[in-house]
């Protein structure tokens, strides 16, 4: 009996999913649906994959960069046609900026009922458009080997695309018809003797003469190497050996994985954003050239300080392929990996006289520095009510050795630029600050969390939130329970966009704002918890919740602990942290210079 077309397509998908396998994939999140259900059942029934169930394609796709960004491999999304693809597209975008590898496959209607006015059907073929590295659609299988042969093939180009630097997400549509199952026939796939085997490419390394050039550029020049975001942390060891090396300070945000880390921190500055403010600091210590690894930086008074100006040299160091330089400010674009970087650049200099910048130099950084973080520690402990911004320096107390704490976007990531201290422990911060939604901060964390239930990851899994963010992902909870996953959520609720009260609506537009910026929404998110099977707990005073947060760590399931602010209390204990912080800097400023005058 001749096979059916259902069993021919029944071929084809097991074929492509038996090459992802081949190439490294190992983790798929599927969402229900019906047009998915060959896709579906054929990852059920691999047995070479670990598959995870989301209700919810938004959250889904989240959880799966969440997921992918833990253990630094592609991760599978599967959903059914029409809408369930749109709601990918938040996540893939973010994948997509903030380079997380994702292979998203969307079942699809047969082309022949595009633009025919059928139901659940929609041109899916560029749904993510230029947000993706490639999209691929897989031919209507008709029994050839031929057509198999490129099933396989294209499987083995979308990891290889999605795993090539940088990192992102690749789209594959596979339009099915029906019938979508034929239980009567079973065929071979293509045998693994005819596996597509792709080698995962060499570190990238600069030219010998690159790396001269960088040299000449910096020996003995006052600069700074900065270190902005990156989703897979940048190689701290290596940047700070070669800080050492020019007598430079490293200035470190909170998610280039270089301010907390068993790696040294005599070079780290970690208080940036607070020495930023200081107009007077900020001249003083104005750099004559500037190695930026990682993203750019995602604070204000940093965007102020490496802004271009004349007598600046900035030197970006991107993998292959990479763009990071969205001010148009880098005199020279180094495409290599940064760790071979600054290895072969650090032994360059070993060869050279004069290379390290004035001894003063990097005191003004580290005095400046320390005077900062004792005065925001000063600042804090003088307040009688709960501050936003201790809530950093509780959690980093809290936080064993190996977690991962995902930082919510708008104040969580700003306070954590100024409040989050230099942590000698190994730890893992991150964000979803490619796109910086506040759309699908919980899943994120929840994909975080599932690593650890597959041996990826150690330590445990915490998110910092905003009361927005949290209402937006609420969804997000479900697959806590479902999957038997840990996660401890620190809710900062100050009932509304509590980063607008910063910005000059606040002020500019005072009848508006409150309805339009402010939104208070007045909710009360321990149901919600409880819906999900979480425990919820609020947290009081204006201080000490590092023991709790430390403990609910401990706990398996669910843990949110919420504490609740006032946003416009919120914006007056920073401008009075600051106001100290400006204290604080300007007296080591005059003490340097009464030194010099002498």
């Amino acid at each position: 009996m001749t096979p059916s077309l259902t069993a021919y397509s029944d071929q084809q998908v097991r074929t492509f999913l038996a090459q992802l396998r081949h190439s490294g994939l190992q983790h798929v999140v599927i969402c229900p649906g019906s047009r998915s259900t060959p896709l579906t059942v054929a990852f059920a029934r691999d047995g070479g994959f670990t598959p995870w169930l989301h209700l919810d394609e938004r959250s889904a796709a989240y959880f799966a960069l969440g997921l992918a960004r833990e253990i630094e491999a592609p991760v599978a999304l599967v959903c059914t046609s029409g809408t369930a693809a749109a709601n990918f597209a938040p996540a893939v975008f973010e994948a997509w900026l903030s380079r997380v590898p994702l292979i998203v496959l969307t079942a699809d209607r047969p082309p022949e009922l595009r633009d025919t006015g059928a139901n659940q059907t929609i041109d899916q073929s560029r749904v993510f458009g230029t947000h993706v590295k490639r999209t691929f659609e897989l031919p209507i299988a008709d029994g050839s080997e031929a057509v198999l042969r490129m099933a396989r093939s294209t499987a083995a180009r979308v990891v290889a695309h999605a795993m090539e630097q940088p990192y992102g997400p690749v789209h594959v549509n596979v339009p099915l018809r029906e019938p979508l199952l034929d239980a009567t026939t079973s065929l071979p796939v293509l045998s693994a003797e005819t596996a597509v085997d792709v080698p995962a490419p060499e570190p990238a390394a600069p030219s010998a003469e690159t790396v001269a050039r960088v040299a000449e550029a910096c020996a003995g020049k006052r600069g700074v190497i900065y270190c902005g975001p990156e989703p897979y942390a940048l190689p701290a060891a290596a940047i700070v050996s070669l800080g050492a090396a020019l007598g430079w300070p490293v200035v470190a945000e909170p998610l280039s994985g270089v301010r907390a880390g068993t790696h040294a921190l005599d070079h780290v500055i970690e208080r940036y954003d607070a020495l930023f403010r200081v107009p007077r600091f900020a001249r003083e210590a104005a750099a004559e050239v500037v190695i930026r690894f990682g993203a750019a930086s995602t604070s204000r008074p940093a965007w102020g300080y490496l802004a271009a100006r004349p007598g600046l040299r900035e030197i970006v160091v991107d993998v292959p392929n990479g763009w990071r330089d969205p001010e148009g400010s880098a005199g020279l674009m180094v495409h290599a990996d940064p760790a071979v970087f600054c290895e072969l650049l650090e032994a360059d200099l070993a060869t050279r006289e004069a290379v390290q910048a004035d001894p003063a130099w990097l005191a003004l950084w580290l005095d400046a520095n320390a005077a900062a973080a004792a005065a925001i520690t000063e600042a804090m402990d003088a307040m009688e009510e709960p501050f936003e911004g201790r809530v950093q320096s509780e959690i980093a107390e809290a936080l064993p050795a190996g977690s991962t704490l995902v930082l919510g976007n708008s104040m969580p990531t700003r306070d954590a630029e100024a409040f989050f201290p230099a942590l000698a422990r190994e730890v893992s911060l991150v964000g979803t600050r490619g796109a910086s939604g506040i759309d699908g901060v919980v899943s994120t964390a929840v994909g975080a969390a599932a690593a650890r239930t597959v041996g990826a990851r150690e330590g445990a899994s915490v998110l910092l939130i905003g009361d927005l963010s949290f209402f937006h992902d609420l969804n997000g909870l479900w697959a806590v329970r479902r999957h038997g996953l840990s996660l401890t959520v620190v809710l900062v609720n100050n009932d509304g966009g509590g980063i607008f009260s910063f910005l000059p609506q606040a002020e500019s537009a005072p009848e508006e704002f409150e309805t339009w910026f402010g939104t208070p929404h007045g909710l009360d998110f321990r149901h919600a918890v409880e819906l999900h099977g979480g425990r919820y707990e609020l947290l009081t005073g204006a201080g000490g919740w590092a023991e709790r947060i430390a403990a609910a760590t401990r706990e398996p399931g669910l843990t949110v602990l919420e504490l609740r602010t006032d946003r416009a209390r919120n914006v007056v204990l920073h401008r009075e942290v600051w106001a100290r912080v400006t204290s604080a800097v300007e007296g080591v400023l005059d003490a340097r210079a009464g030194v010099n005058g002498r």
